[in-house]
């Protein structure tokens, strides 16, 4: 077999493969080789570097307009909210109203009007301000899906409610938006305690977020995802990093000290999540125990 044809030009870079073969340093045969990934449509990346969101970002700048802006999910992975990515979401971005541009598969473009204040600068990037990022994420869906990301944008950026509300302005997707945004938590430390908690809300129950439990002197014992501290219970969710070496010694030492100071912790996984009956059922058993 043929060893795969890599001109140093283009080892370790995201390129436009009609680029590559106009400028003769590949055949289009080559380009189909197993050197290289397809990225989007007529991009292609070097097939040695492990996946990464960067060559999605940089693929769609090497086909967008100018004055194209990241927008939406993309942005927010931008302002440093990493859960924000999931690779089977399109790249979002918004270009102005009369720009020709798309349709793209893998990029999802909008067509609106910025305001100056509405675009800022992420390194070389063009990406929506955390306000004007929160308000488009806000309106996108419902609040079980846009909160577990608004939680940690907000926190992160320290970009106001008050101010996003006003961004939201009306029009389609207000009602989710407003909704969404009566429901957000800074303090939520990861998307799945932000579902465990909007389903607590959903059933009319109140917890404290991030609650700080002490012993009978004052003593710090442990701070708990979602607390009713009235009932001295604590919900807890468990994810895969509590099966990290060493991390179930240090959880049931955790337990114990909880337990020692008279409290009671449902633990909860992603299973119960598909079962939000049981779970609410198992929640409202232990408070009124």
């Amino acid at each position: 077999m043929r060893t795969p044809s890599r001109p140093a030009a283009l080892v370790g870079q995201v390129f436009l493969g009609a680029g590559a073969v106009q400028a003769g340093l590949l055949t289009r045969e080559q380009l189909r080789s197993s050197a290289w990934r397809r990225v989007l449509r007529g991009v292609y990346v070097d097939a040695a570097l492990a996946d990464h969101p960067e060559h999605r970002l940089r693929a769609v700048e090497l086909l967008a307009p100018p004055t194209a802006v990241l927008a939406g999910r993309t942005a927010a992975w931008l302002h440093g909210v990493d859960t924000a990515w999931e690779e089977a979401h399109p790249v979002e971005v918004v270009v102005p109203p009369g720009a020709r541009w798309g349709p793209v598969a893998g990029v999802r473009i909008r067509h609106a009007r910025l305001a100056a204040g509405d675009v800022v600068r992420i390194g070389r990037r063009r990406v929506t301000s955390a306000v004007r990022t929160a308000a488009d994420i806000a309106r996108s869906g419902p609040p079980a899906e846009t909160v577990p990301v608004l939680d940690p944008l907000l926190s992160r950026t320290g970009a106001l409610v008050s101010d996003v509300w006003r961004a939201v302005g009306s029009g389609r997707g207000c009602a989710d938006a407003r909704e969404a945004l009566t429901r957000v938590d800074q303090l939520a430390e990861s998307p799945q305690e932000s579902r465990v908690r909007l389903l607590l809300w959903a059933a009319g129950l109140r917890p404290v977020s991030q609650h700080v439990v002490v012993d009978a002197q004052g003593r710090f014992v442990a701070r708990v995802d979602l607390a009713f501290p009235e009932q001295r219970v604590a919900v807890e969710y468990d994810g895969w990093w509590h099966a990290e070496r060493g991390q179930f010694a240090r959880d049931r030492r955790r337990l114990n000290a909880l337990q020692a100071a008279g409290w009671r912790v449902l633990h909860v996984t992603a299973a119960d999540l598909h079962d939000p009956t049981a779970l609410i059922a198992r929640l409202r058993a232990l408070l009124a125990s």
